[in-house]
């Protein structure tokens, strides 16, 4: 019963959902006219000579492959010419791909000399995959959550847009104003996927409330043991490709991810706390204060270890990389680590502070004292 009026319901924007699929996949499959990049696809792979075998100080082995690929031009003066194209990868192929037939290849350095063309593999075109990843999470909101899920789907586009802003506004103030804008964005972050998701409520205001203290709270306990110890054992230099003061933008980064954290267990707390006034209206301030803080209790650690997990699996193949070439795994932690450790630390604080926070705003909001 309860498919059929599922299905009933969504019938139509399942429709709806497949057809937009359907053309988008076949657009981005057929698009290259609209590239000013030459791209080409790759109708005929063989192998040239044998694997050659390579190895280091450290007794790492890999094995180099030439690839020697007939590729079929698609887009610009040349299109519907024919080229050979030469790659080399390895098995572990850490800087370089393998390529197979059916392949799609941008191409630079494409000349011709005496009537034959030459070129240089620039790289995959993936945009027919990121096209269908995006496809799928949208059509997954839209037909699991309905209404609820077009508005989160709202407010993660929102929030892309007033990101790039803040981006492009630090990158116009030559990064000298980096915290307060990110401060800024961080309220402003809150403030509308929470109004975009749950309303204008009571609920909405709860939870904004609680996630904004939250999330600066346990920044500023962290920046009172920073200088408690002298901030020792912290190593902004490991932080890659930074063109900026590291420092101020460690922390703007801590800022975001311990508000994401933060946002998450408030809003489980809260609408815990919402469901059990709707069960039974009576009840006072004082048992859904408790409430609030046994959810709180119960979701704290699960919610602390996603975030390490996080963390750390953005360090994890650089960490296997230092390790193999023969660096100890003090240093290892502390150029690839140590910073995500700090990071997780710190939304941990937020998560903790978060609990009596969330619950005690929901708890004056929503109950009323027992007689």
């Amino acid at each position: 019963m309860f498919q059929k009026s599922w299905l009933k319901k969504r019938r139509w924007l399942l429709l709806i959902l497949v057809l937009v699929g359907i053309l988008s996949i076949g657009f981005t499959t057929h698009n290259q006219r609209f590239y000013h990049q030459p791209i080409a696809r790759v109708v005929r792979v063989s192998k040239t000579g044998k694997a050659r075998r390579t190895s280091d100080q450290f007794k790492n082995v890999d094995h180099q492959y030439d690839q020697r690929l007939v590729a079929v031009i698609m887009n610009g003066r040349y299109r519907g010419r024919r080229l050979t194209l030469s790659n080399t990868y390895s098995d572990s192929q850490p800087m370089d791909q393998r390529f197979r037939v059916g392949d799609q290849v941008f191409l630079t350095q494409l000349h011709q000399h005496k009537g034959t063309l030459s070129a240089n593999i620039a790289g995959y075109k993936r945009d027919t995959v990121l096209v269908t990843l995006a496809w799928l999470v949208v059509a997954l909101l839209l037909l699991m959550m309905g209404r609820s899920g077009a508005w989160a789907l709202v407010s993660v586009i929102v929030n892309a847009l007033l990101f790039m802003a803040a981006v492009t506004l630090d990158l116009n103030e030559n990064g000298e104003h980096v915290l307060p804008i990110f401060s800024v964005l961080t309220v402003i972050f809150a403030f509308v996927s929470l109004l975009l998701v749950l309303g204008p409520s009571k609920k909405m205001l709860a939870t904004f409330s609680a996630t904004v203290i939250g999330t600066f709270a346990a920044l500023g306990v962290s920046l009172l043991v920073f200088a408690w110890t002298h901030e020792r054992g912290i190593y902004y230099e490991s932080m890659q490709y930074v063109t900026q003061v590291p420092r101020p933008l460690f922390l703007a980064e801590t800022l975001l991810g311990s508000l994401g954290a933060v946002m998450d267990e408030s809003s489980d707390i809260i609408a815990t706390l919402f469901e059990l006034k709707q069960l039974e209206p009576t009840v006072s301030a004082r048992q859904l204060f408790i409430s609030g803080r046994n959810v709180g209790k119960s979701i704290m650690g699960p919610l602390i270890n996603v975030l390490f997990l996080i963390f750390m699996a953005d360090t994890f193949t650089s960490s296997l990389l230092y390790i193999k070439n023969g660096n100890s795994w003090g240093y290892t932690f502390a150029m690839n680590m140590s910073l995500g450790t700090v990071q997780s630390l710190v939304s941990g604080i937020g998560i903790v502070l978060a609990i009596p926070l969330v619950s005690a705003f929901g708890a004056l909001l929503l109950g009323r004292r027992a007689k």
